[in-house]
């Protein structure tokens, strides 16, 4: 297996992305990394962080082939930064969302702007809660969300 790397993602790389474009020096695994709905969503929530926050989205790289994304979800707050992460259907299973986590953990160790590392999860979303425990994240409760459902709520200090 290729080794699994962040790569920051800059506004220009997630443009290309949500045109369904690979990024300079990667390749799109088939079918994509996500809709381009959510591609787009997820370029516009970067936008609104990067100005106080960066990077705020990053590529998760596995042999020179974008596999997935990671990104903050909302900006940042008192040294909390809470992300989202995401594999292209066609490499899930191969163990690049736990090595994405954990790079954007041992990151966040050097960033002194980071004290915690915050995650929602759907209630049902069993290989993401893996990924969390294997990370050493700590389920901190639930939540119910008027759009995703019933969520668990995951935090790592990292300060």
């Amino acid at each position: 297996m290729s080794l699994t790397v962040l790569q920051p993602a800059s506004a220009a790389d997630l443009d290309l992305l949500a045109q369904g474009l690979a990024p300079s020096g990667t390749i799109l695994p088939e079918g994509g990394l996500e809709t381009p709905d959510n591609l787009a969503m997820l370029r516009d929530l970067a936008a609104g962080i990067r100005p106080d926050f960066d990077p705020a989205a990053w590529l998760v790289l596995a042999g020179g082939e974008s596999v997935g994304l990671l990104s903050l979800v909302k900006p940042p707050a008192d040294g909390i930064v809470t992300i989202g992460y995401g594999i292209a259907p066609a490499r899930r299973g191969r163990n690049h969302a736990t090595a994405a986590v954990r790079a954007l953990c041992d990151w966040a160790r050097q960033d002194a702007r980071v004290a915690i590392v915050a995650v929602e999860t759907g209630e049902t979303n069993r290989p993401s809660q893996q990924v969390l425990a294997a990370n050493g994240f700590a389920c901190t409760g639930r939540r119910d969300d008027p759009d995703d459902g019933a969520l668990l709520c995951w935090s790592l200090s990292v300060a």
